[in-house]
């Protein structure tokens, strides 16, 4: 009888991990974790109860974005992720909806605690995550907007509102360096092909669902060669910032990781088959853990450009 109640809650903790999406909690947790090391730098303070209190608010908003987007599309998952926890029936909707607003509760109460920069930021992100997946706005039907709102919330208000927070409360006074504007800058890019390339391997249940995504309109293949070239520019576009704000990135760590990335690029989507899912699905994968890498470049071009 232990056993199986041991299999139970593994499997009840596994399904748990799969809604929450890994990927996505990664990625809210290397931001939140570099954001803060960058103004512990800049200021010259440090607190752990504000990171840990941040962390708790960034990755129970992050649930709720992607909880909603699961309560919304159980049928299109059951095409397009079976694996989903409310798509293969692991977790039933009323499970889903507890975890859901549980976590958008947790996430507005600790964020009101600490101060209008990360309440507004927790906020902004609620409001978007909500207005991607449900009427009257539904953003995910709109591939513009779909588009603009991961990226906006992802990209620009994740990563400004987060560093305004941090110096806000380590200081009293909020700041912005050049060398955070260029990074969310480069970072707006990239989602927004991480945004895009999402909906690449989704392709026949978007069909299916009748949700009349860019992927769709340009088909996987161009999708991929698009999303390529994108990525090159800016990866590019992010070295010349580093050569022109030298004192604020080092331009030496900046192409040292970034002309791999770019190789990295082209040599796996050659391999991509666009007429196979899996593929596509591993591919939009690689990019998740390109990302992740900017996390770690990103700091590195900072403290080396101050010689520390």
């Amino acid at each position: 009888m232990s056993q199986r109640a041991s299999t139970a809650e593994r499997d009840t903790l596994r399904s748990l991990w799969e809604f929450c999406r890994p990927h996505t909690v990664i990625g809210t947790s290397m931001a939140v974790g570099v954001l803060y090391v960058l103004a512990v730098l800049e200021t010259g303070r440090h607190d752990w109860s504000l990171l840990g209190l941040s962390y708790v608010a960034a990755l129970a908003v992050n649930i709720y974005v992607v909880g909603i987007n699961q309560l919304t599309d159980i049928e299109i998952d059951r095409i397009n992720k079976p694996y989903l926890p409310l798509a293969s029936g692991a977790f039933d909707v009323p499970t889903g909806l507890f975890i859901t607003c549980t976590a958008l509760a947790v996430a507005l109460s600790v964020a009101a605690t600490q101060g209008p920069f990360l309440f507004g930021t927790v906020l902004a992100v609620f409001v978007l995550g909500t207005a991607y997946s449900l009427p009257p706005f539904h953003f995910k039907a709109r591939p513009f907007w779909a588009a603009a709102s991961i990226t906006i919330a992802r990209a620009v208000i994740g990563n400004v509102g987060g560093y305004l927070h941090y110096t806000y409360r380590l200081t009293g006074k909020p700041s912005l360096p050049l060398s955070v504007l260029a990074f969310a800058a480069f970072m707006f890019v990239f989602v927004i092909v991480i945004a895009v390339m999402k909906d690449v391997p989704d392709i026949e249940g978007d069909r299916q669902g009748g949700i009349p995504t860019l992927a769709r309109r340009l088909g996987a293949a161009g999708t991929l060669r698009l999303c390529r070239w994108i990525l090159s520019v800016a990866c590019l576009g992010f070295g010349v910032i580093s050569l022109v704000a030298s004192d604020a990135l080092s331009p030496v760590i900046v192409f040292t990781t970034h002309v791999p990335v770019v190789a990295a690029i082209w040599i796996m989507g050659r391999k991509v088959d666009s007429k196979n899912a899996e593929s596509i699905y591993k591919y939009y994968m690689s990019l998740w853990k390109l990302y992740y890498l900017e996390f770690i470049a990103f700091p590195l071009a900072v403290v080396l450009s101050r010689g520390l």
